[in-house]
C-alpha cells in the first residue's frame, strides 16, 4: 500500500501529493520535491498516510530531502528577484506594444525557470516576447495568461467584509458559484452587492448554500395554510436561520412564530369562501 504526503508551495495554493520516500515528516516540515517544474520547495501540510493503489492517478513524485538553512535563505531572497524580474517584463511588453497586463512573476526553486501571468482581454501573440526575455534572464520562460478570479488571487485585496480575500488567504481551489444560491439565501439580486472584487459573484455564496438549503426544507411554502396558538394562517415569509415562519392571521396582523408551533392545515372551504366573498 504506498504512502503519500501533501505538499503546499503558496500560502493558499492547491495541496500535491508526493512520496515521502522513506523519510519521516510531519506537517511544517519544508522540503525539497521532485515536480514537472523540477526541483521546487514546498511545506509539509499532511502527514503521512497510506492509499490504496487505485486511488493513485499517476505515479507519485518524490520528496527528495528536507530543505537546508541556506536554502531557505536562498528562498527569502526570491520575492525581491521576482519584482525587478516582473519589472524586466513590463520593460519588454511596452516595447513590444502587447495589450497584457503583467501581474505577478514566480521564479523556480533553482531559477532555471521563470513564470509570468498576465491577463488581457483576448489572445495575445507573445512569442517574440518570449525569446526576448528568455534571452534576458537565461531561463526558461513561460508566459501565462489567467482569468479575473485569479487575477484576483494573485494581487489580493479586501473584500467586502473588510477582509482579505478569501482566494488569496486561504482558498486553494475556486468551487462553482450560482446566482441560484443568491436567490437560495434571499440575497438581493444586485450585482454590486453580490459580486467581488473580480467582478464574478461572490466565492462566500457557497460557503452556507447547502445550510440554506436543507434549512429552507423545512419550512412551509408561502401561501400554505397553517394552524398556529393564535388560530389559523396563512404563510407569507420565513426566516431559515432562525427556523421562524412569518404568517398573515384571519385578522390581517402579522406575525413571526417558531415552526415548533405550527402544524399544516388545510383551510375549512367555507372560510375559502368567505374570504373570496370579501
Amino acid at each position: 500500500m504506498p504512502t503519500i504526503i501533501g505538499i503546499r508551495f503558496k500560502r493558499a495554493g492547491k495541496i500535491y501529493h508526493f512520496d515521502p520516500s522513506g523519510l519521516e515528516l510531519a506537517p511544517g516540515d519544508v522540503v525539497i520535491v521532485d515536480t514537472a517544474r523540477g526541483l521546487e520547495l514546498g511545506r509539509v501540510v499532511t502527514a503521512p498516510q497510506d492509499v490504496q493503489a487505485d486511488q493513485l492517478v499517476e505515479p507519485l513524485k518524490p520528496v527528495v530531502r528536507r530543505a537546508e538553512a541556506e536554502e531557505l535563505e536562498q528562498v527569502q531572497e526570491l520575492p525581491a528577484q521576482e519584482m525587478a524580474a516582473l519589472e524586466k517584463c513590463r520593460q519588454a511588453v511596452a516595447r513590444f506594444k502587447l495589450p497584457m497586463k503583467l501581474l505577478s512573476a514566480e521564479y523556480s526553486f533553482d531559477r532555471s525557470r521563470l513564470t509570468v501571468f498576465f491577463s488581457a482581454p483576448g489572445r495575445v501573440d507573445f512569442r517574440e516576447l518570449v525569446r526576448e526575455l528568455s534571452a534576458i534572464f537565461k531561463a526558461r520562460v513561460e508566459l501565462r495568461q489567467v482569468g479575473p478570479r485569479d487575477e484576483a488571487k494573485l494581487l489580493g485585496d479586501l473584500g467586502k467584509c473588510g477582509r482579505p480575500l478569501c482566494c488569496a488567504h486561504s482558498l486553494a481551489e475556486f468551487s462553482p458559484v450560482s446566482i441560484r444560491m443568491a436567490k437560495q439565501q434571499d440575497l438581493p439580486l444586485n450585482p454590486m452587492k453580490i459580486s467581488g472584487v473580480c467582478g464574478r459573484l461572490l466565492c462566500c455564496l457557497a460557503y452556507e448554500n447547502e445550510q440554506y438549503r436543507l434549512l429552507k426544507e423545512k419550512l412551509p411554502s408561502p401561501g400554505q395554510w397553517l394552524n398556529t396558538p393564535l388560530g389559523l394562517a396563512r404563510v407569507v415569509g420565513g426566516n431559515p436561520l432562525k427556523e421562524t415562519v412569518l404568517v398573515q392571521l384571519e385578522s390581517q396582523a402579522t406575525v413571526e412564530l417558531p415552526l415548533s408551533q405550527l402544524t399544516r392545515q388545510e383551510p375549512r372551504p367555507e372560510r375559502l369562501a368567505r374570504r373570496r366573498r370579501r
